[in-house]
């Protein structure tokens, strides 16, 4: 070994531990590109000072190693593609003190390195860069930590996205109101007008071609002027309007008391009528040779109808709270519903003639639609109830209500019961009163539905309609446990116990959650204070006391083995109530919300402003995963979708799990 290059190296050592005091004369800046298909370029610009000599990465010689080098953590070695690169071509030049040729950076230098991700992957890659640099005739050292993370960019493909979801409901309640829409076509109020409106249109106009069209105008009118009520209820609203107005208990109040009307008028007991004289003033204006005239004629039927229709705009209003839009689309599937069949009869009015009459099977749907009413306005006093803790209507009471309305209804079909408008059921060949097939296939219908509610009185869980009937926890008596053997968990004692609200908020418990002894937290701070204890991720549940689709979501997922087993083992959990608002904020706490364009003033404003800072999104159920720091694990928040089931949710658990321990090593 040559004793010169020996002495040289020696010299230079000693300038290194001298230079660990002095000013950092090399910046870094780390960069990243993706090339699509989890492809990365991870770049690393350096930037030294003027007069600084900056070491190449390319070796000067086995006994002299000053290169820069650059080393990643083992950890992320098998996502490495290819070797490092440098870019540029370093300036080369014979070093007196090292009496060696060395290769080194004037200016800007910067290396590369190519990373390949697979679907799902989630990595922080970790490094440290030992640089060289000559400062005058000393050589000196440094050192620069790398940490910068990479996603697999259609991770977000397996997540549920929020907008996906709420895309669902929509969808969902637009076939609601279509369905409705045809349903209120059946009633006496629009079914005996069909003939005669398009009869009128037709014999009226000059050509059969204009007669279509006059019949198109009048079912796109109708189309437009219950779209027209959607549109005046929602998008105006603030962000978070609707969903507080849906859990309002005094909006549930009204809506109860509406349903309850319309409900005993539709059995018989009276009729519901908008005032006469707005119907006369429409038809004065109503003729069928102008498009203004036919536009009149359509709202003159939307009024007379009313009596017949308003239960069922009454009903998509009030379940219409999942966004802003979520009103114009139940109003215009129930515009469309309605509107439909005039076009129908119009290119084909030959169907006309296959019309049954109407009669005593309009007025038996009357009343089955009366006894529905009846059931679903139970559902928006009991709104009001869990909203302001009454327990009037608690679990038990609510589901013996529904049993004996289901047998009523039951009855009512199967002919034990008449009401005033009713006629006598058919004669048979031997003229004999008979039951229809169709009345007896809807009267088995309902006392099967009867006798399944019935093992709810004593515990059992309704998974059917567990996002209607009230939650476990206002339920007095349970026979029905079926408690599972808890899960084994390491206690660790100096994590914090869940303490606020949970004497109010524990009663929404899911059963699953009882049953599994499962903790739940219901403030943010206390959980995130946990999770850092126990050092587990935190899965935030932005859920609502009156929220059907999260009554939904813990019935089908929660239940499941594999699911709860991952939430207990792995996760905190928080779920944080968007319709608390019994409980007010400190007055320093309260403050104006750009995201919902309105004032926090309570807990549930202030959790809803949360899930819109974390997700931008609103709607519940919502799912939120983050670490330690409060740090987003996944970009979106997995929602409710009915077409998903728990193995979906269990895939979800495993990706954030990756996550958060990729970042926690």
């Amino acid at each position: 070994m040559n004793v010169k290059r020996i002495l040289a190296f020696t010299i230079c050592l000693f300038t290194i531990f001298i230079s660990a005091a002095q000013d950092n004369l090399v910046q870094f800046i780390f960069a990243k590109e993706s090339k699509g298909n989890g492809v990365f370029i991870f770049s690393i610009k350096a930037k030294p000072s003027p007069g600084i000599k900056l070491f190449s990465i390319q070796k000067i010689s086995d006994e002299l190693p000053v290169n820069t080098t650059i080393v990643f953590d083992s950890a992320v070695q098998s996502f490495l593609a290819d070797s490092l690169t440098e870019k540029g071509k370093p300036n080369t030049a014979i070093d007196s003190s090292l009496n060696s040729i060395i290769k080194f950076f004037e200016g800007d230098a910067e290396w590369q390195q190519k990373l390949q991700l697979k679907p799902g992957d989630s990595i922080r890659l970790k490094g440290v860069i030992n640089y060289y640099y000559k400062k005058g005739e000393n050589i000196e050292a440094g050192e620069e930590k790398i940490s910068m993370q990479f996603q697999y960019e259609k991770q977000q493909e397996i997540i549920n996205d929020n907008s996906q979801s709420k895309s669902l409901s929509l969808t969902a309640l637009l076939f609601a109101g279509l369905f409705a829409g045809l349903i209120a076509f059946l009633s006496p109020c629009v079914y005996a007008l069909v003939p005669v409106t398009v009869s009128v249109f037709i014999k009226r106009s000059k050509t059969v071609s204009q007669g279509k069209r006059n019949t198109i105008f009048y079912a796109l009118s109708i189309l437009f002027i219950y779209t027209l009520v959607g549109v005046l209820t929602g998008p105006v609203l603030p962000q978070n309007a609707i969903n507080n107005l849906s859990t309002n208990w005094i909006f549930n109040i009204a809506l109860f008391i509406m349903f309850v009307i319309f409900g005993v008028s539709f059995l018989g007991a009276f009729e519901i009528n908008l005032p006469s004289s707005w119907a006369n003033k429409l038809d004065s204006k109503s003729n069928s040779n102008s498009y203004t005239g036919i536009f009149f004629m359509a709202l003159t039927l939307v009024v007379v109808s009313f009596s017949c229709t308003g239960n069922f705009v009454a009903s998509l209003l009030g379940l219409s709270t999942g966004s802003r839009l979520a009103p114009t689309v139940g109003m215009f599937g129930f515009g469309l519903g309605l509107a439909l069949p005039f076009a129908i009869f119009a290119f084909f009015p030959s169907l006309m003639k296959n019309l049954t009459k109407s009669g005593g099977w309009q007025n038996g749907l009357k009343v089955t639609l009366g006894f529905l009413e009846l059931a679903l306005a139970l559902k928006f006093l009991s709104n009001a109830d869990i909203a302001r803790g009454w327990r009037i209507l608690d679990r038990e009471i609510f589901i013996v209500l529904w049993v004996a309305i289901f047998i009523l209804l039951a009855c009512y079909l199967l002919g034990k019961i008449k009401f005033k408008h009713d006629s006598e059921l058919p004669l048979n060949d031997f003229n004999l009163p008979h039951i229809p097939v169709s009345r007896l296939m809807l009267a088995l219908t309902s006392l099967a539905f009867a006798i399944y509610l019935i093992p709810g009185l004593w515990g059992a869980p309704l998974n059917a309609v567990s996002g209607f009937v009230p939650p476990m926890g206002t339920q007095d008596f349970i026979l029905y446990n079926n408690e599972k053997p808890a899960v084994q968990v390491p206690e660790i004692s100096n994590a914090p116990l869940p303490v606020k609200y949970v004497k109010r908020l524990s009663l929404y418990e899911p059963l699953a959650a009882k049953q599994n002894n499962l903790v739940i937290y219901y403030d943010y701070e206390e959980a995130l204070a946990a999770a850092k204890v126990l050092k587990k991720p935190l899965m935030l549940d932005f859920t609502g006391i009156n929220c059907v689709n999260c009554r939904e979501f813990e019935s089908k997922i929660w239940v499941n083995d594999g699911v709860m087993q991952r939430m207990k083992n792995d996760f905190v959990i928080a779920s944080l109530f968007c319709d608390y608002d019994d409980e007010e904020l400190p007055d320093n706490e309260k403050f104006y919300s750009t995201l919902l364009g309105s004032k926090v003033e309570t807990v549930g404003d202030k959790n809803e402003d949360f899930q819109q800072k974390l997700i931008h999104a609103s709607g519940q159920p919502n799912y939120v995963f983050v670490d330690n720091d409060g740090k987003l694990l996944a970009p979106n928040g997995y929602g409710y979708d009915a077409t998903k089931g728990p193995r979906d949710f269990i895939d979800h658990l495993e990706k954030v799990k990756a996550v958060f321990m990729q970042f926690n090593k």
